[in-house]
């Protein structure tokens, strides 16, 4: 049974799972630990640990559940801070976005009798930092497992039931297939995204204040996904470099396909790709993953 758990990162995720694990009272003690000062000092004013540490030993010591909740590029630092105070017999998950990167090096450091079992919670907003956490924000939302098969099958449930008892639907798949998922259904949009906003901008600025203005809800709702914490971004664009690569060069093929139907005047192709596409959103709307309500739900 899990009675403590040490979040080690206070972002948007950690702070959210603190305000999410509070809520539901599946747990019993919860401590939040951050390096950064500033961090800290939020953590200690919005209350977001039930006890405040000042090291990464006070920290997880004592933990049955260790979460690191960092971007990839600080996951070693942070693991580092934290490895040898780690208990015997403990587990160790993370929330990170691309799993083989976070895994190589979780097994380089070749901890004992520590059960790794990593995480990804696929749930977030454009907002980041501790103070943008919510409690809901895993509430139907999943969160893929990626345990490797030396993983013990009893630990693997232990933190299944964690992130259900926040309110996260499980599922569990391999680290490759997770990354060529989420290349897919997350990565590739927000390369779109930074890229229709670098549009957009262009270079006149009379222009580019007036696309601002009249900015309708598609241009709206890429510059929300292009909004996202710059940092873990960088990281997921590198660490995932190949299939995100891959996704750029069929999104390029359809794009391409798509500029020559619309230069051929081609009614034809243009309403198979809308017909498709609409098929394609019912689908989503099917499968929970979105509301068919006009304007998205948006009040």
């Amino acid at each position: 049974m899990i009675e403590q758990v040490s979040i080690i990162g206070c972002g948007l995720i950690g702070s959210s799972v603190f305000r999410a694990l509070k809520k539901s009272g599946s747990v019993k003690k919860i401590i939040t630990f951050d390096n950064n000062k500033s961090v800290s000092e939020i953590i200690k004013k919005e209350n977001l640990s039930d006890k405040i540490v000042s090291s990464p030993e006070e920290a997880v010591s004592n933990a049955d559940l260790v979460l690191i909740s960092t971007p990839l590029s600080s996951f070693e630092s942070a693991l580092n801070s934290v490895k040898k105070y780690l208990k015997s017999g403990s587990i160790l998950t993370d929330t990170n976005s691309v799993k083989k990167g976070a895994d190589v090096i979780v097994k380089k450091m070749n901890l004992k009798n520590i059960s790794w079992i990593p995480s990804h919670p696929v749930a977030g907003t454009e907002k980041s930092g501790p103070k943008a956490g919510l409690s809901d924000l895993f509430r139907d939302r999943w969160t893929i497992l990626t345990p490797d098969s030396k993983a013990k099958d009893s630990d693997v449930k232990k933190v299944s039931i964690f992130w259900e008892s926040i309110g996260s639907k499980v599922k569990i798949m391999s680290a490759g297939d997770h990354d060529k998922i989420l290349s897919l259904t997350s990565h590739l949009p927000h390369v779109i995204a930074y890229n229709i906003v670098k549009t957009a901008m262009g270079d006149d600025e009379k222009m580019k204040q007036d696309v601002i203005r009249y900015s309708a809800g598609g241009l709206r709702d890429f510059t929300r996904i292009a909004a996202s914490n710059p940092i873990m971004w960088k990281d997921i664009f590198i660490d995932n470099s190949d299939l995100i690569i891959n996704g750029i060069n069929q999104f390029s093929k359809s794009l391409d396909e798509f500029k020559k139907a619309i230069t051929e005047k081609d009614s034809k192709k243009l309403l198979e790709i809308f017909e498709k596409s609409r098929e394609f959103r019912e689908a989503i709307i099917k499968a929970g993953q979105d509301t068919d309500k006009p304007g998205f739900g948006r009040k």
